[in-house]
């Protein structure tokens, strides 16, 4: 369930990333390409960049510790948007999927991912009743 919610929250921030016109970021949906399967598409990359991130990332997370703590923690900026560019890269052989112009620009995206994931959370994690 939790890798469902994951998918859909990602999906959505993935959304809101293509709406910025400046990052050159877009989502080619399914044949023909009307809501539904843009909405499918959404959740198929969504999915494939839950995966990168949990599989690949985790990797790249912890053969990069040291510059993590070298560079405070600023390196997963670019590891973010290496494995948004990653998700990318892999969709895009099917024809249908994620494109991002530039690498730099998809750090931006996968800030602005990182961005909208991180309030959603915050939305949605169940709050502790205090005891007293």
């Amino acid at each position: 369930m939790r890798f469902f919610i994951r998918v859909v929250i990602n999906a959505f921030a993935l959304w809101v990333v293509t709406l910025i016109e400046p990052l050159h970021v877009e989502v080619i949906a399914f044949a023909p390409g009307e809501t539904l399967q843009l909405v499918l598409t959404l959740l198929a990359v969504a999915a494939i960049f839950a995966l990168v991130n949990t599989f690949i990332g985790t990797v790249i997370k912890i053969v990069a510790f040291p510059l993590y703590i070298l560079t405070l923690g600023l390196i997963s900026l670019l590891i973010n948007g290496l494995l948004l560019w990653i998700t990318a890269w892999l969709t895009h052989w099917w024809g249908w999927g994620l494109r991002v112009e530039d690498f730099w620009l998809g750090v931006l995206a996968a800030l602005v991912i990182s961005l909208i994931n991180w309030v959603i959370g915050i939305i949605l994690r169940p709050q502790r009743k205090s005891r007293r």
